[in-house]
């Protein structure tokens, strides 16, 4: 990586492997605990993070050298990066592009945060579901209860479990 001189941010480029641009400036180490990467994986990663963006005004950029992001877990990544974008490469050419959307029903991924929601109940064979109102940032629902889990409480539950 390194700066040209008029001011460009230079990457190599990826072989084969993941780009996930659009992150919310500051969410990029977020998305990388979400994804399970440490370090110790072997994977190659650049992070660059708060850099200019004309759409979000600032944003972070991942990419990870020798692993294909799967389908299912694009909707993952967008309640932590909702305006991401997620290109596969392969043999140094994007091969597929799909946008991080929020998906319309969260399931078995969250607990409700209502102590009383039938969910949270031990002998309750339930799973926790979640209707999302909101995409941009991404606002659930619990479908039994009615308890609204904030973009901030997504992030904050995503993260501890990990």
């Amino acid at each position: 990586m390194r700066l040209d001189s008029g001011k460009e941010l230079i990457l190599r480029k990826i072989k084969d492997g993941t780009i996930i641009d659009h992150i919310p400036a500051g969410q990029a180490l977020n998305l990388l605990k979400l994804m399970g990467i440490t370090g110790r994986e072997g994977f190659t990663v650049a992070l660059v993070m708060n850099v200019e963006s004309k759409k979000l005004g600032k944003k972070d950029i991942i990419k990870v050298e020798g692993l294909e992001l799967k389908p299912e877990d694009t909707s993952k990544v967008a309640l932590i990066a909702p305006m991401a974008t997620i290109n596969v490469v392969k043999n140094y050419e994007v091969v597929e592009k799909r946008k991080a959307v929020p998906p319309e029903i969260v399931e078995g991924v969250l607990r409700c945060r209502n102590p009383n929601c039938i969910t949270n109940k031990p002998n309750e064979p339930v799973k926790p579901r979640f209707r999302t109102v909101n995409f941009k940032p991404p606002k659930l629902v619990c479908e039994y209860c009615g308890y609204v889990m904030t973009y901030e409480d997504i992030v904050k539950q995503l993260l501890s479990e990990q």
